[in-house]
């Protein structure tokens, strides 16, 4: 910490990362001061655009005596190295972006090390943050629900093939973790498992559909029984035209919300209070396309939230709101869908 102030640096300079740097130069309490590409190149256009140092040597970019807050923005299933190498070698607070890692197995490696060394981890699910959906969570808080019945999680998206060719991770098992599911419709599952609650069993297809050259789903839906009792479906593609706002309902025997994106489309409950209608005209437009056709057509205010909630949380010696553990739940979720598809058949949750 130098100057009152955060030392950030951005681990993957891709298309995200700009999102992420607007976040760090946004806060009066962090500094962006660094970024790493093994890319030199893409670094080094990024580092100037910014004003900051650039590393091709991940060792090298976490050893910055500057550096406090490591943001985590490489393809999905390689966070694990540079989340490791920040944890166990130089102790630094990692926030890492969607999803935590690929599996559930990667995911825990990265939480049991920074247990083990007293070192902060947060996930990046900036819907959580959103007022909209703050104040569906506050509801189901108070139990104006009543008992849940359905939950259900719409993704209809849209990306076209140079989506996939000009990024070929996006389009990789091996290293984007997944596809539609995993790397664009997350933010929408981990919606509904916050809301729904721990997941007893899914049934789920996943399939490519509308492109070409990946190895990786475009298209999937899924059955899944909550622990509650409740039932949720999950319905995800990229490669519907023109893609269409992420949509999350939530369904009880006495009340029922449907959020699309940041905007609130229902807000119905049997016993009304004076705060519905302000709830009702406040969340009734969005703000942004939420990325349906566009990956970066998406507001900064979620992550610039997630960061804030981490320095708070330094500060004050807390866990953050989007800890290891809870950054991890949408990535299980995610994985039982593909074993249930592999296999073809229903699986437990655990």
């Amino acid at each position: 910490m130098r100057d009152g102030k955060y030392g950030v640096g951005i681990a993957g300079t891709g298309a995200i990362a700009e999102v992420h740097a607007l976040a760090a130069e946004s806060l009066d309490k962090t500094e962006l001061v660094s970024c790493y590409n093994h890319n030199a190149p893409k670094g080094e256009a990024f580092a100037k655009k910014h004003g900051i140092r650039n590393y091709d040597n991940l060792e090298s970019f976490i050893a910055d005596p500057e550096l406090d807050i490591v943001m985590i923005a490489t393809p999905s299933a390689s966070h694990l190295d540079c989340a490791l190498s920040a944890i166990r070698h130089h102790k630094k607070a990692i926030i890492v972006e969607k999803p935590l890692e690929a599996t559930p197995q990667r995911c825990q490696k990265i939480i049991d090390e920074a247990r083990k060394e007293g070192v902060m981890v947060s996930g990046i699910f900036q819907s959580r943050f959103f007022p909209s959906s703050q104040a569906v969570r506050k509801a189901l808080d108070e139990g104006r629900f009543g008992s849940l019945i359905l939950i259900d999680a719409q993704f209809k998206w849209f990306r076209n093939q140079a989506y996939y060719d000009s990024t070929p991770w996006h389009g990789s098992m091996e290293i984007g973790g997944g596809g539609v599911l995993m790397n664009q419709g997350i933010h929408a599952i981990d919606l509904l498992g916050w809301f729904g609650g721990p997941v007893k069993r899914i049934s789920s297809f996943c399939s490519t559909l509308g492109h070409s050259g990946i190895d990786v789903e475009d298209t999937a839906v899924a059955s899944i029984e909550f622990e509650s009792g409740a039932l949720g479906v999950i319905q995800g593609s990229t490669a519907i035209w023109p893609g269409f706002l992420k949509r999350v309902e939530i369904c009880g025997t006495k009340g029922s919300v449907i959020l699309e994106d940041e905007s609130i489309k229902a807000w119905q409950f049997e016993e009304e209070r004076p705060e519905d209608e302000e709830i009702r005209r406040r969340f009734s437009a969005n703000s942004s396309q939420g990325g349906a056709s566009d990956p970066m057509a998406i507001s900064s205010q979620g992550h610039i939230d997630s960061l804030k909630d981490v320095v708070d949380a330094l500060d004050e010696g807390r866990e953050p709101f989007i800890n290891g553990e809870e950054a991890m739940k949408a990535v299980k979720i995610v994985t039982a869908c593909y074993e249930s598809s592999r296999l073809a058949r229903p699986v437990a949750f655990s």
